[in-house]
C-alpha cells in the first residue's frame, strides 16, 4: 500500500492542489490480464471512450487524476498514475488520450503472467490517497472481472467489492453503465465493459446528479446508468396530472424538481384532491411491493396525505403508476388580500415553502429481467445480475418532493390603497392650503366699515376711531368671532 500512496500521491502533488472551486475526477483504468483484448484489439474503441468521457465531464478549473490499475505487488504498485492537471485551455480529451496511448495491458514482475485485479484495492486507493476524504468523483473502467490473484471465485470477490461500496459511508452515490463493446483479442475475447461513477461526499454526489441531469454523461455514453446506491432515498418521484375539485388550485413540476401549487387569494377550499403520476427512479429495480404512506408541509402546517392505495406492487422504471391523494391546503397561512404580505406581493407572487414526503415501507426490490438478460449477453458467465441485489437492510425508503405554495394577487387592491392614500394627501394638502390662506373680515365699529386680513387661528385688536380697543377678533377656519367687546361699544361683523 505504501507503493500505491507514492504512485499516486507524488503525481497529485506535483501536478495539482485539490481545493473546495476544483471538485477532483480520479480516472481508474483497469489493465490487468482480463483486459487484454480492449487494448490488442487495433478496433477497440476503450480508450477513445476513456479520453471522450473525462473530456466531457471534467469542466475548466476542475482537477483530474488519471491512472491504471491492475492489482498491487511488491515492484509493481497498483493504481499507477498516469497524468495528474487541473484542466485548463488544453482540451482534457486530448491530454487523457495522449497519457493512455501508450498504455498497454500489465504482467506480473518477473515473469510473463498477466496481471491480476482488485477492484477493491483500486477504489479504496482513490478515495482514501488520492482525494484523502475529500468530495470528488471516481470513474472506474473495467470489464467487472475482479480476481485478485488469480481467484477464480469472481462472484465472491464481487460481492466482496459491492459491499465496499454500500457498506460505508464514503461513497455517497454510486452509478453503473454497462456498454456494449465487442472486443477480440489474442487471448479473450469481450462483449462488454463497465464504467462506475463513485461520488464522495455530499457535493460530489451533488455533481454527478448534475452530470446525469444535464445530460453531459449521455453526450457519450447513451445507455441509462444502473443505481447501485443510495436504494433508501429518492427512489420514486411524484408528477401532478390535475387537480380535481379545487378552483383557484393548479399543480405543476418544474425543471428543477420543485412542485409548484399556484394558488389564488380567494381559495379558500381545506382541501384539494390531487391525481399523481408515481414513477420509480430506481433503474433497473422494480419495486415488486411496498407500503405507501405520505405527508405535506406546506407554511409550517405538517399533516397527513390521504392516499387512495397505501400499497403499490410491480412498479418498474419507466412505468408510471396513477395514484390519488387528498392533501390539506394552508389557508389559514395565505394572508388576506388586504394584508400587508398580500400588498408587498401585488403583481407578483407571495410564496410558502414546503415539502410533500412519501415513505416506501416494507419496500421489497427486483432486478428487472431485461436488465438480467442484457448483462448475460454483455458478460458471458459473470453472475453480476445476482451482486445488483440490494442489501437485506435496505427495506424503507422516503422520496421527498420539494414544494412552493404560490398566492398571486393582483394589482387591486394596492391600486385602491394607493388611490386612498393620494386622496387623503390631497384632502390634507388642501386643508394646509385653507389653514395658511388668509381671511378677510369686515367689522362695523360705531357703524364705520373697518377690514381686517387674518389666518386662522390668529386672534388680532379691534380699535374704534380714538385708537383705544375695543373688542378682539379671532379667524377660525370657518370664520370670524368677536371676543372680549367692551361694554357700551358699537362693534359687530359686517358682511365681507
Amino acid at each position: 500500500m505504501r507503493t500505491i500512496a507514492h504512485s499516486l500521491a507524488a503525481a497529485v502533488l506535483a501536478g495539482v492542489s485539490f481545493c473546495a472551486q476544483a471538485l477532483p475526477h480520479v480516472f481508474l483504468v483497469q489493465n490487468s490480464g482480463w483486459m487484454e483484448p480492449f487494448y490488442s484489439d487495433p478496433k477497440s474503441p476503450f480508450k477513445p471512450l476513456v479520453a471522450a468521457l473525462a473530456g466531457t465531464v471534467v469542466r475548466p478549473g476542475e482537477a483530474l487524476v488519471l491512472a491504471s490499475f491492475n492489482q498491487s505487488l511488491p515492484g509493481a504498485p497498483s493504481p499507477r498514475a498516469l497524468a495528474s492537471f487541473k484542466a485548463g485551455e488544453e482540451p482534457v480529451r486530448a491530454r487523457v488520450a495522449q497519457a493512455i496511448a501508450g498504455l498497454d495491458t500489465a504482467r506480473k514482475p518477473g515473469g510473463a503472467a498477466l496481471a491480476d485485479t482488485d477492484l477493491g484495492e483500486a477504489l479504496r486507493a482513490a478515495t482514501g490517497l488520492v482525494l484523502q476524504g475529500k468530495p470528488g468523483i471516481v470513474w472506474l473502467v473495467t470489464n467487472n472481472r475482479n480476481s485478485p490473484n488469480n481467484d477464480q471465485a469472481t462472484a465472491t470477490r464481487n460481492r466482496e467489492f459491492y459491499a465496499l461500496i454500500h457498506g460505508g459511508d464514503t461513497v455517497a452515490r454510486a452509478l453503473a453503465f454497462p456498454l456494449r463493446m465487442p472486443v477480440q483479442g489474442k487471448h479473450y475475447d469481450a462483449n462488454g465493459l463497465m464504467v462506475y461513477a463513485f461520488a464522495v461526499g455530499a457535493e460530489g454526489a451533488a455533481a454527478l446528479d448534475t452530470l446525469v441531469a444535464t445530460g453531459r454523461i449521455a453526450q457519450v455514453i447513451t445507455e441509462p446508468p444502473a443505481r447501485l446506491k443510495p436504494l433508501d432515498r429518492d427512489t420514486v418521484r411524484l408528477a401532478p396530472r390535475r387537480v380535481v375539485d379545487a378552483p383557484g388550485v393548479s399543480f405543476a413540476s418544474q425543471a428543477d424538481g420543485v412542485l409548484r401549487a399556484d394558488v389564488a387569494p380567494d381559495a379558500r377550499q381545506p382541501s384539494a384532491r390531487i391525481e399523481w403520476h408515481l414513477e420509480n427512479t430506481m433503474y433497473p429495480y422494480t419495486i415488486a411491493s411496498a407500503t405507501l404512506s405520505a405527508r405535506s408541509t406546506l407554511g409550517g402546517e405538517s399533516r397527513a396525505i390521504r392516499l387512495d392505495a397505501a400499497q403499490v406492487r410491480d412498479l418498474a422504471p419507466g412505468k408510471p403508476a396513477p395514484l390519488g391523494s387528498s392533501m390539506a391546503l394552508p389557508v389559514a397561512q395565505i394572508p388576506d388580500q388586504w394584508s400587508l404580505a398580500a400588498l408587498k406581493s401585488a403583481g407578483s407572487a407571495y410564496v410558502l415553502p414546503g415539502r410533500i414526503e412519501l415513505h416506501l415501507a416494507d419496500q421489497k426490490l427486483e432486478l428487472s429481467q431485461a436488465f438480467r438478460q442484457r448483462m448475460a449477453a454483455l458478460f458471458p458467465g459473470d453472475p453480476l445480475p445476482d451482486i445488483f441485489i440490494p442489501p437485506a437492510r435496505v427495506q424503507a425508503s422516503t422520496a421527498v418532493l420539494p414544494v412552493q405554495v404560490r398566492v398571486h394577487y393582483g394589482m387591486g387592491p394596492l391600486l385602491a390603497l394607493v388611490g386612498g392614500l393620494l386622496a387623503l394627501l390631497a384632502a390634507l394638502a388642501a386643508a394646509a392650503w385653507a389653514w395658511a390662506r388668509p381671511r378677510t373680515a369686515r367689522v362695523l365699529v360705531d357703524e364705520e366699515a373697518r377690514t381686517l386680513r387674518g389666518r386662522p387661528g390668529t386672534v388680532q385688536p379691534v380699535y374704534d376711531r380714538h385708537g383705544e380697543q375695543v373688542a378682539q377678533l379671532k379667524t377660525t377656519l370657518f370664520g370670524h368671532r368677536l371676543l372680549d367687546v367692551r361694554e357700551g361699544a358699537q362693534v359687530r361683523l359686517g358682511r365681507p
